[in-house]
């Protein structure tokens, strides 16, 4: 379903529970803000290597798409507000595909 401002809404599915909420134009937005909150790794190599895949159902459809997700922490750059910490949480997805819900 479609916002007003254009934004999706979509649910990450895990073991057949939604809870987690993300907002997106695209399901990659969503994604992207989904795979920030896993457990980041050293690097961004090593982060890819433990890809874990996650599922997020659109709101008011059927459609789950389904992405490879992985997490990395780096050092925040030099122009970083003052409420930011030393380390930031990067994330990244690689889509998989979209699977379709028959419940």
């Amino acid at each position: 379903m479609v916002r007003e401002d254009g934004k999706r809404n979509f649910v990450m599915r895990e073991e057949g529970e939604e809870d987690s909420v993300f907002s997106g134009n695209m399901p990659r937005q969503a994604a992207l803000k989904a795979a920030r909150r896993l457990e980041p790794a050293d690097s961004e190599e090593k982060a890819e290597a433990e890809a874990e895949e996650i599922r997020l159902r659109e709101k008011g459809t059927d459609k789950v798409h389904i992405f490879e997700a992985w997490a990395w922490e780096q050092e925040a750059p030099d122009d970083k507000p003052d409420w930011m910490g030393e380390e930031i949480t990067k994330g990244n997805v690689s889509k998989k595909g979209i699977e379709h819900l028959e419940e």
